[in-house]
């Protein structure tokens, strides 16, 4: 199956990119990037999970999943993430979301 990757997404509607967060968590690394369409007439969002794989001949590689997230759909995204968080943070953890040690946050 072909995919495209997202460097095909951008020469193909002029998406520009206007600002990046990277958060680092343990083995991953995940990007929040603010990008622009063409002629910066409209916003949006892309979320990517980095994660990186060790190979047996001591190469490694990036698996990379990403999700586009419009305008429009911010607050319900907001609402329904929070609604998650909020769920383990009470009714799995007891209040409270264990941490990582700090070794693994590296």
């Amino acid at each position: 199956m072909y995919r495209r990757n997202f460097n095909d997404f951008q020469e193909d509607h002029g998406a520009e990119d206007i600002y990046s967060k990277p958060v680092r968590a343990g083995k991953r690394t995940y990007f929040f990037d603010v990008k622009a369409t063409k002629g910066r007439k409209d916003f949006y969002l892309t979320i990517t999970e980095s994660k990186r794989h060790n190979n047996p001949d001591g190469s490694f590689t990036f698996d990379k999943h990403k999700i586009f997230l419009y305008k429009e759909d911010f607050e319900k995204f907001k609402e329904g993430l929070d609604e998650v968080v909020e769920y383990i943070k009470n009714d799995c953890f007891g209040g409270e979301i264990p941490q990582r040690p700090e070794e693994e946050n590296k």
